[in-house]
């Protein structure tokens, strides 16, 4: 669902801010206030998984066993231009480029990865708007997890675009960067049985 303000007028960060906390699952899209999907459980069991393979060997200072160096957080909003701010799945940070931890309610710092779970009632969002608005913020690195194909696509910035330079289904296990440390199931993310990473 799509709306402008009552006047007609493009939608603001402060017309987004407005909407009550407990009911504010929306983006603010080019002057558009969109509402995000209602997740599935297989959203949701996706993200979450997706979040404890990257979040977990990921979100620590860098050194010791884990690669660690980033900042990894769920459905925060964050600020890119004054009428584009966004609550993607799954958002992360360098530590490298953001040495203390991220915060505000919407984030102001581009972020270096964005992972967008695709719900089945808009997978084109996900596939084209916000990878053309995500390619012109130029965010670095760009993962679309599709729980209907049960695939990963990983995308990287380029000046003409992103370059797809990774696409997997279940049952592959993959380096996926900017996570290539680690090795990661496909299948684990879509709740496949003996794919623990």
């Amino acid at each position: 669902m799509q709306h402008r303000t009552q006047e007609g007028n493009p939608a603001t960060v402060a017309d987004l801010l407005a909407i009550p906390d407990n009911q504010r699952f929306h983006e603010l899209v080019a002057g558009e206030l969109v509402r995000k999907a209602t997740p599935s459980g297989e959203h949701g069991d996706a993200q979450s998984a997706l979040v404890v393979r990257i979040k977990g060997p990921f979100q620590r200072r860098p050194g010791g066993k884990l690669p660690g160096g980033w900042w990894i957080y769920t459905e925060v909003e964050i600020e890119l231009a004054p009428d584009h701010v966004y609550r993607p799945d799954v958002v992360g940070w360098r530590r490298e480029r953001a040495p203390e931890r991220p915060t505000g309610s919407p984030i102001a710092l581009r972020p270096d990865w964005i992972c967008e779970v695709l719900s089945p009632s808009n997978p084109g969002t996900d596939r084209v708007t916000k990878l053309n608005h995500y390619h012109r913020f130029e965010i670095p690195h760009y993962w679309i997890v599709d729980p209907m194909e049960e695939s990963l696509s990983v995308f990287r910035w380029t000046p003409d675009g992103y370059l797809l330079v990774l696409a997997a289904e279940r049952g592959v296990r993959v380096r996926a960067e900017p996570f290539e440390a680690v090795e990661l199931s496909v299948g684990a993310l879509f709740g496949e049985d003996g794919a623990e990473d």
